[in-house]
């Protein structure tokens, strides 16, 4: 005759002997959220961090652009103290002679060199930190700073290079007395000028091959 369980004995459950029930199971897996789901990875993150930093390391170009917004304000300053100096001499004797010519030629190329040096911190600005351009409040530039790559800039350097190697080549035949010394800086500062245009010409070229 079976035995009849006393009362109080705990009954043994019928799924022990199977390897538990499925709440085992989800207890065990609650115990192990690794084996239930895989390790986020985290170097998208990173990369997403690395490249916000380095989207933002853009505002160093701010050091050079200052530098050359400098460097132009003191050659414009040093070509007004030129000016300031040197006038009473050309009131004094207002005749065209090439000591007033080559005195008006080199500040011209003073002013020229401001020009450029300005010219390159814009271009610099725009294209780095992207903040002058037509709709942007409170900034108004003239069409032709507005640069929208390293071909704009470099088109509009190199122009005010060659203009400011032609005014000097005018001066140093001004104040020179002839002979082949002219003639070699005549030659030199051909050869430099042909080169600038060969290369912003074939540069763009091949600028708009790639593109």
């Amino acid at each position: 005759m079976a035995d009849v369980p006393h009362e109080g004995s705990e009954a043994t459950p019928l799924g022990s002997a199977k390897g538990g029930p499925p709440q085992a199971e989800a207890a065990t897996a609650e115990r192990n959220p690794a084996d239930a789901s895989p390790v986020e990875n985290p170097w998208p993150r990173l990369g997403r961090r690395f490249e916000r930093a380095l989207s933002l390391s853009r505002v160093v170009v701010v050091v050079p652009v200052i530098v050359l917004l400098l460097s132009a304000l003191a050659s414009f300053a040093y070509g007004t103290d030129v000016f300031v100096r040197s006038v009473t001499h050309v009131v004094d004797d207002p005749e065209l002679t090439t000591h007033n010519l080559g005195f008006l030629l080199l500040l011209t190329d003073l002013f020229l060199i401001g020009a450029t040096l300005m010219i390159a911190a814009f271009g610099l600005y725009d294209l780095f930190i992207g903040t002058s351009g037509a709709n942007s409040p409170g900034v108004r530039l003239p069409g032709w700073l507005r640069m929208h790559d390293l071909d704009d800039l470099k088109a509009r350097v190199i122009s005010m290079i060659i203009l400011v190697a032609a005014v000097s080549f005018v001066v140093g035949a001004v104040e020179s007395k002839g002979g082949l010394d002219t003639l070699y800086l005549g030659v030199g500062v051909a050869v430099v000028i042909a080169a600038l245009t060969a290369f912003l010409h074939f540069g763009r070229m091949d600028g708009g091959e790639r593109s």
